[in-house]
């Protein structure tokens, strides 16, 4: 049977810590057909590589739902739709946090006062406290119930289950103090304001992290909003708008200047120059004619012109740097599999020493309270949020701010090399230019004076939108100040351009501009040879 492996990115919600991550990695390794399953606590995203003639993704799917977590495929989910989804979380964990942290503020206050020696009846009345500690440990609290839940079903152990042992113990061992342990006139040993900051604390860590997830994928959506939104395509003879998901390969799409070029293609007719920089970081538009590749979402700067349509959707140059970045951001670093190891022992490692805890404090001082109190220390204080998140998240943010900056990183593993760098190659420009052409020399040729030069090369520009003929024309009104209009003016597209001025026909542009004329440039090419030596334009 002949194998075929896929790679197929699936999202995954409902993961609180590493040791989620690493239960739904255990899963899916165990797939016959499953090659690799790397999971991304911090993206949320999971790569997994099959064999498409053993297992479909929809099996994939059902065998992460079947513990506890829902599972979907990537590209099913518009950026739109995403957006939608992670705002809505980001609102119902700020609405949880508020009441949680609303109800906990009495409880709180309640047990600086016992500190501090302060009986007021009120704040430590057991009905009082226990009222607004339920549904913060019941309701607010629901969500480390079910994942615990669904965690143990599945034979395993994660963050949600030490938080819920935790502030259960807190909580009804609070309520045995207050209704069955004998206390006299004593003030009572009340622990609700434990589980109750412990959920709420929780929650504030999981609203900065959902607000911090969402500001990585900035990068990306600034990277899908340089795609056009339509193209004019030609059909049955007919020019005719439609989105750009719409366009297929072999469409004749027309684009005129100052358009964003929709998808990749090979242009039929026409001739024009192409802004680039999106792609190359240069500034000075590509001459393209006829049989030249354009690329999606690059900008057509001067004249009109037809092209095929050869790549679309998910194969354009575009998307493919799009998958590359949200890869980078999914990819691990050597670092974080210490990590991966670390985390996949480290709550049961935890149950086990709260355990221990509890044992040496109860067996040794025979104080349950203190025992009880010490036990739900460790559990508390061990939740292993920071072990899964802090690389991925590191990871995320670092790919994310060099996207948006045109610098695109490969994976985690290249980042984590970066601090050992001793060397930097560049080997284009744009990357430490500012990409805005100035004039550096002005050299006459034969008897002409370098004012009238250029004059003349300042009034031939100024109606130019080329970045070569802003730059000449800045440059010749500074020393001007003052720049009449040409009496004719014409841009070539991909050539120069042709203006009279002072009726002098005056041509400016590139060799082959020059060549088509019958203008001899060989008394200058000593001197542009120099120039280009010194990588001048």
């Amino acid at each position: 049977m002949q194998v075929m492996i896929k790679k197929e990115t699936l999202k995954i919600s409902g993961m609180s810590c590493a040791a989620c991550s690493a239960r739904v990695e255990k899963v899916l390794g165990r797939m016959d057909g499953v090659y690799s399953a790397v999971v991304n606590l911090a993206s949320e995203k999971a790569s997994v590589e099959y064999d498409s003639s053993k297992i479909k993704v929809s099996d994939i799917i059902k065998a992460v739902d079947s513990i506890g977590y829902k599972a979907e495929r990537a590209d099913e989910i518009s950026s739109d739709r995403e957006k939608e989804q992670r705002e809505k979380e980001i609102r119902r964990l700020r609405l949880e946090l508020v009441i949680s942290a609303v109800l906990t503020a009495p409880l709180l206050f309640s047990m600086l006062l016992m500190v501090t020696g302060i009986d007021i009846p009120f704040f430590h009345n057991e009905y009082f406290q226990l009222i607004i500690a339920t549904p913060v440990q019941f309701i607010i609290g629901f969500r480390f119930y079910r994942n615990a839940y669904h965690a143990l079903r599945s034979r395993s152990a994660n963050m949600d289950v030490l938080i819920a042992m935790g502030t259960t113990a807190s909580y009804f061992f609070s309520i045995y103090n207050a209704f069955f342990a004998g206390h006299g006139h004593e003030m009572k040993e009340l622990y609700f304001e434990t589980s109750a900051v412990i959920i709420t604390l929780i929650l504030l860590g999981k609203y900065l992290e959902a607000v911090a997830k969402g500001r990585t994928s900035e990068a990306i959506k600034k990277l899908m909003g340089l795609q056009a939104k339509t193209a004019r395509v030609v059909r049955d003879g007919e020019e005719e708008d439609i989105p750009v998901e719409q366009v297929v390969p072999g469409d004749v799409i027309i684009v005129r200047p100052g358009e964003k070029i929709p998808v990749d293609g090979k242009i039929l007719e026409g001739n024009s120059a192409v802004d680039e920089s999106m792609l190359t970081g240069e500034s000075i538009p590509v001459e393209k004619k006829a049989g030249d590749f354009v690329v999606g979402a690059t900008i057509n700067r001067f004249g009109t012109f037809r092209f095929e349509a050869t790549r679309v959707g998910k194969d354009t140059v575009l998307s493919q740097i799009i998958r590359m970045v949200e890869e980078a951001q999914g990819s691990r670093a050597p670092i974080q599999k210490i990590a991966d190891k670390v985390s996949g022992v480290f709550v049961p490692a935890v149950l086990g020493i709260a355990l221990v805890t509890f044992l040496a404090w109860y067996l040794i001082s025979g104080d349950f309270a203190q025992a009880v109190v010490s036990a739900v220390s460790v559990l508390v204080i061990a939740c292993p949020c920071a072990l899964g998140l802090a690389t991925p998240t590191a990871i995320m943010v670092g790919t994310g701010r060099g996207a948006e900056n045109g610098i695109l990183i490969k994976g985690g593993e290249h980042l984590e090399m970066m601090c050992r760098l001793n060397a930097v190659v560049l080997d284009k420009t744009g990357t430490v230019t500012k990409g805005q052409p100035e004039v550096t020399d002005v050299i006459p040729l034969g008897n002409m004076e370098r004012g009238y030069v250029l004059r003349l090369a300042a009034v031939a520009e100024k109606n130019s939108e080329h970045p070569l003929g802003e730059a000449i024309y800045e440059y010749g009104i500074k020393e001007a100040n003052t720049i009449p209009d040409a009496e004719q003016f014409g841009a070539i597209p991909g050539k120069g351009v042709r203006a009279v001025v002072d009726e002098r026909e005056i041509y400016i542009g590139t060799r082959m501009l020059m060549q088509e004329t019958g203008i001899d440039t060989e008394p200058a090419e000593a001197v542009i040879a120099g120039l280009e030596d010194e990588g001048k334009t």
